[in-house]
């Protein structure tokens, strides 16, 4: 299970490996700089909208897997 702040850290090695500062990406993801720093925390109460739309902004694709299911 991933945790917040493993998240964050994905999020913000994605987004320097893009060579994205941290206000390109919130600009980007239409979100504020404020909360794409606490989501790079690891905030653990960022929106989930939000959050998603950072990682789209990314290119990033979500999947999940139900319990009992073989991932692909």
């Amino acid at each position: 299970m991933m945790t917040p702040k493993q998240i964050g850290i994905t999020i913000r090695e994605l987004r320097k490996s893009q060579g994205l500062r941290q206000d390109q990406l919130a600009g980007a993801a239409g979100v504020g700089l404020r909360f794409l720093i606490e989501l790079e925390a690891g905030k653990e109460t960022a929106q989930l909208g939000k959050t998603l739309a950072v990682l789209n902004a990314l290119g990033c694709k979500i999947e999940l897997i139900g319990p009992g299911r073989e991932e692909a």
